[in-house]
């Protein structure tokens, strides 16, 4: 009777923390249930409530108090408890398999918890844990779809929890979950693994008869997509690979899985699923590609991996071919990821003798310009093509064999794609005021490192195709700004420009000594002309208007120029600086590195409320005072000069000592005298006046170096002791 009263006092508990609205109930259940989970029978009652409790809140409790009592190891449970656990995980489900989906779904952790925790111990002489394959046996042998769907969620929770270290673990070393993860991999893995083959067998062989509008039904099919999968991820090697390195990891399958994937009936029959799956599905068939596509190269001899290769661009010419799945977001990425691992895991020499190879690339050209023009469309996915086509370029110099790649026919079709995509996309960010591409810098700067090799390909082709765009935008852009124009639609031309610019500084960024020839260079000329010509458009109207993102873009344009042929490493010869000469009068780096330096001073001048401006610039500053024989020709201009006798506020509003400026990024300041601290030592020497010189400006600052009473005046006292020390410390250390 007593037990009884205490279980209803459970549930009342439970109602009140999942359902009352009142915080104060809230916690006072909490703090009741805590004490519940620290008591002695705490075990017992838990297997009760699972038992005789009428709310699912209840049943969730006694799941997740045992996890937790699991999580605490030998100290809260012998190895007989953790057995009898999980037997009685496994009887519950079996029998009741229609409880609360939140309620099962944490008895399957529950489940899996318990067998990686107690995975090592014995009872009887015998691993207790061992026996997964007969445990779940009474699921996926019933006719029940429910069984099957349950039976296969216990499996696949149990390799993900095996596979990784959770933070429930943070008591155990990472050599204990190895030691774990490795004793599954070898004794467990792979028939868990062959069960899933057998089961998407199962799933093709029934599919016209099965219902993929029933939630159980479906859930099945998908549970056992997800387990063949989550075997395929597998870390077999200890590297706890997270997300963000996904991209770049190799499955290292054990060479003991050979006989399973060596007659290529699996990814066949992956292939035949998709065709057959809603598209929601097919994501997953895809997935389980990706991983196939990733095995390490080592896992097939030649003759196989030649094999594969050739299945493996088959299949992806036939889903080219019939791309209506790939209306949907998330297969249509990874599709992306397929694609890229063609290239990731295998060389262009290989890829260039499958017999379905000329068919596919000019599909895949066809599909990869089809998703840049849809640039709103699934945009994280565009990286991927980008990086296969990147690829393949760079691979161009090591192809040996003698079939021939085409990617001088089809990579300027790529390019100019992305090109005017991104273009025609401005007037559409403009007037529905939608998130610009342009602003997300990470992103934006990924693409261009791409396609800056992509348009290296047949250079001629790019280079014309942006002289083209560019003398249209600038013209235009002109001729609004002579009418005096300040609408959307110059708004709309100076972002169009600010695409034009970054683009240009990408390609001529994207110069690779070895394969670059003299006409290159010559057309690397023609397009910096251009855009220096533009800049000085641009800095003659920074009084009436000014566009921030065509400033970074111009920016971003220097840094790549600045890298290429300004430096030690630049030929002197080099037919840039030829055609500089030609148009612009620009005939040596000294007169380019001028033009430079007085786009450095200009932006400091009228950009001081803009802190990414402002530390780009400073930063450029700072790149091109650390180079050798650039500072000795930087000190040596008269702009250079100016700067170094005149750093007050008056003229660069961003130092506000005087209150002139609500710029608060002090590590600009201490990047401004670090570049000008390189630049006064370059040829000091003993020269005591010109040191004084430099030092006058700071007169006015180190005045302030005296007590005062006011706020204000601490204030100020606080900004110019930092400003007057900076400058110290970056002269002497």
């Amino acid at each position: 009777m007593a037990q009884d009263q205490e279980l209803l006092h459970l549930e009342s508990l439970c109602k009140q923390l999942y359902e009352t609205t009142d915080t104060n109930i809230r916690n006072e259940a909490e703090k009741a249930l805590v004490n519940f989970i620290n008591s002695p029978g705490c075990l017992q009652n838990c297997q009760l409530l699972l038992e005789r409790a009428a709310s699912p809140y209840s049943q969730l409790l006694a799941a997740t108090t045992l996890t937790k009592l699991v999580n605490k190891g030998n100290a809260a449970l012998s190895s007989e408890q953790r057995l009898e656990i999980k037997n009685y995980v496994l009887d519950y489900l079996s029998s009741r398999t229609m409880v609360a989906a939140y309620v099962q779904q944490a008895l399957v952790q529950l489940y899996a918890r318990v067998t990686k925790v107690g995975w090592n111990d014995t009872v009887k002489d015998a691993f207790s844990m061992r026996t997964v394959t007969d445990d779940l046996g009474k699921f996926l042998h019933n006719n029940s779809s429910m069984h099957l769907a349950i039976g296969v969620q216990l499996m696949t929770r149990l390799v993900i929890e095996v596979n990784q270290m959770t933070e429930t673990e943070v008591h155990h070393s990472i050599t204990w979950h190895r030691k774990i993860s490795f004793a599954f991999r070898d004794t467990m893995l792979y028939q868990i693994f062959e069960i899933a083959c057998e089961l998407l067998q199962k799933v093709y062989a029934n599919i016209k008869t099965m219902d993929l509008n029933d939630n159980i039904q479906r859930s099945f099919v998908g549970g056992s997509l997800q387990l063949a999968l989550t075997c395929l991820s597998f870390d077999f090697i200890g590297t706890s690979n997270d997300e963000t390195s996904d991209d770049l990891s190799t499955v290292h399958m054990p060479t003991s899985w050979r006989k399973a994937l060596l007659d290529f009936s699996l990814m066949q029959l992956l292939f035949d699923l998709y065709k057959c799956l809603p598209p929601n599905l097919g994501a997953l068939v895809l997935s389980c590609l990706v991983q196939m596509a990733s095995i390490r190269r080592s896992f097939y001899i030649n003759s196989e991996k030649n094999e594969f290769l050739n299945k493996l661009v088959t299949g992806v010419k036939l889903i080219l071919e019939s791309p209506q799945g790939l209306a949907e977001p998330t297969c249509y990425h990874e599709f992306c990821r397929l694609l890229a691992r063609l290239k990731s895991n295998f060389q262009l020499g290989e890829l260039v003798r499958c017999e379905s190879y000329a068919v596919v690339i000019k599909l895949v050209a066809e599909f990869t310009v089809t998703s840049l023009q849809m640039w709103q469309f699934a945009p994280n996915s565009i990286y991927y093509l980008l990086s296969l086509w990147q690829r393949m370029v760079m691979s161009i110099p090591y192809v040996k064999a003698s079939e021939p790649h085409m990617l001088e026919t089809y990579t300027p079709e790529v390019t100019q794609a992305y090109i005017t995509s991104r273009l025609n996309s401005v007037a559409q960010v403009v007037q529905d005021n939608l998130d610009d591409p342009l602003d997300d810098h990470a992103v934006l700067s990924q693409q261009l490192e791409q396609i800056s090799q992509i348009g290296r390909c047949q250079y001629e082709k790019t280079c014309t195709h942006l002289v083209r765009l560019f003398e249209e935008a600038a013209q235009k852009f002109q001729e609004l700004t002579n009418a005096g124009n300040s609408s959307a639609q110059l708004t709309i031309q100076e972002n169009i420009l600010s695409w034009l610019v970054y683009i240009i500084g990408a390609e001529v960024g994207g110069r690779v000594s070895f394969s670059s020839t003299d006409e290159h260079d010559t057309m690397d000329g023609e397009l910096v002309c251009r855009v220096l010509q533009l800049m000085d458009v641009v800095d003659s109207r920074l009084a009436q208007r000014r566009c921030e993102k065509l400033d970074l873009a111009l920016l971003s344009f220097i840094e790549h120029f600045r890298k290429i042929y300004i430096g030690e490493q630049v030929q002197r010869t080099s037919k840039v600086y030829k055609r500089l000469h030609e148009t612009l009068g620009l005939s040596d780096e000294s007169m380019v590195l001028s033009i430079f330096i007085r786009k450095i001073i200009t932006n400091l001048k009228y950009w001081g409320e803009s802190e990414a401006i402002i530390s780009k610039t400073l930063q450029l500053l700072n790149d091109l005072s650390v180079g050798y024989s650039s500072v000795r020709k930087l000190i040596k201009l008269d702009a250079v000069q100016f700067v170094l006798t005149n750093h007050t506020s008056e003229n660069f509003p961003f130092l506000g000592v005087n209150g002139m400026s609500t710029f608060k990024d002090t590590r600009c300041r201490t990047t401004f005298y670090l570049a000008l601290g390189r630049l006064l030592l370059v040829d000091l020497g003993e020269d005591e006046d010109r040191y004084d010189v430099f030092m006058r400006p700071l007169a006015t600052g180190a005045r302030f170096l005296a007590p005062f009473s006011s706020e204000l005046a601490v204030h100020a006292y606080y900004h110019h002791y930092y400003y007057f020390f900076t400058v110290c410390y970056n002269l002497f250390s």
